[in-house]
């Protein structure tokens, strides 16, 4: 059996054979015999080379979806960029992960984007970086979802990038913020802080905001402040011109709010197609920014049952906006089952006359006081009916 050193050779256009130093030489210096076997030996070279190629990437396809999790379509698309010969170093890599937290499922959609990483070496390369975020307070489980998400922190400098960053961000956010920035905003290390956080954060300082809306912000909603520092001043301006208090925590949420334009656009829409106005809009987000980053679907189907199913006019719910981003399911549809019985056993007024905001906004203990324990004896199974036990329609 030729050996594989010397079938690369062969690809490479090296003779098999001692006697014929170049397949590629000047057809005079050939002689008949000479043509025929360097002939042969090129199109048998060919052939096994072939051969080779096609059973490694044979390999590299299975190996990815029976060890990796890929899709066929997924394997054959990283197979273009990886070729495995051999299980052994592959294998390494996934128990390399496994051990350090990585689920199947994050190693699959790491081995879809970094397929490069069943041939290197990770205790050399990934190691370092999970022991640092490790000392700094980071749990397997969220570095394991960082990495997993943002494959491309493989590519990252811990030295140049990654601790110059993370010095940074200590100084701005607690143990429990920066989790929870690690969370949104682990994109931030494939730029660096100096780009355009550090002079966004000057914005927010130059406008008054305190640390505390600035860590925020930056915690919850990183994604605003490594935008472009142009941009990211002129919704600064805009949320200062509404008239937002930069010293409270709203003015952070209408920030956020207002930097997501394709969003906001959307729900000013939603609003309106239940008869909001312009004015009734903006009322809304000032009393509550975070009705308007709330998903389109979301909107309209709280609107819908309160609305339609309950019979609260649409411009009600414009004066308590927060309502919009209360559970439909753990809150709003338990609650209003308690007032339809209530009302259907003529306990209730007419829903007209029922407050939006004592049904849906206080605590638990408040409401259950004023809208159940005080029905119990009229209605037994009024309880049964808020903890979704018992139908309207059966009490």
């Amino acid at each position: 059996m030729v050996s594989l050193f010397n079938l690369e050779a062969a690809r490479l256009g090296y003779s098999l054979f001692p006697k014929t130093k170049r397949f590629v030489v000047g057809v005079g210096d050939l002689k008949p015999s000479d043509f025929d076997f360097s002939l042969q030996s090129l199109i048998l070279c060919r052939h096994f080379v072939s051969e080779i190629s096609q059973t490694d990437h044979d390999f590299t396809v299975n190996y990815l979806i029976n060890s990796c999790g890929l899709s066929p379509e997924g394997a054959i698309s990283a197979s273009k960029r990886v070729k495995l010969r051999s299980p052994e170093r592959a294998d390494s890599v996934l128990s390399f992960l496994r051990s350090h937290g990585f689920s199947a499922t994050q190693i699959s959609k790491l081995i879809r984007s970094r397929p490069q990483l069943l041939v290197g070496y990770p205790e050399k390369t990934l190691l370092p970086k999970l022991e640092f975020f490790l000392s700094i307070g980071i749990s397997r489980e969220e570095l394991a979802k960082t990495f997993a998400s943002v494959p491309a922190l493989l590519d990252v400098s811990l030295q140049k990038r990654i601790k110059p960053t993370c010095l940074f961000l200590g100084n701005l956010l607690s143990g429990k913020n920066f989790v929870a920035f690690l969370k949104n905003g682990s994109r931030i290390f494939l730029e660096g802080h100096s780009k355009n956080l550090t002079p966004n954060i000057g914005i927010l300082r130059e406008l008054g905001m305190p640390q505390s809306c600035i860590s925020l912000l930056l915690a919850h909603f990183p994604s605003c402040l490594i935008r472009n520092p142009e941009n990211f001043g002129k919704v600064v301006d805009e949320v200062k011109q509404m008239g937002f208090n930069p010293e409270k925590s709203t003015s952070a949420m209408a920030i956020k709010a207002l930097c997501s334009k394709s969003i906001w656009n959307h729900n000013c829409e939603s609003y309106k197609r239940w008869g909001w106005s312009e004015d009734d809009v903006l009322s809304a987000f000032k009393r509550f920014p975070h009705c308007m980053t709330k998903s389109e679907k979301k909107i309209m189907q709280v609107m819908e049952f309160l609305v339609n199913k309950m019979g609260w006019p649409a411009r009600v719910i414009a004066k308590y906006p927060a309502i919009v981003s209360l559970s439909l399911e753990e809150r709003i549809i338990p609650r209003c089952s308690v007032v339809k019985v209530l009302m259907l056993k003529g306990l209730m007024k007419e829903i007209e006359n029922v407050s939006l905001y004592s049904v849906m906004l206080p605590a638990e203990k408040f409401f259950l006081a004023k809208f159940v324990t005080g029905y119990i004896d009229e209605v037994p199974q009024l309880l049964s009916v808020y903890q979704g036990k018992v139908k309207v329609e059966d009490v």
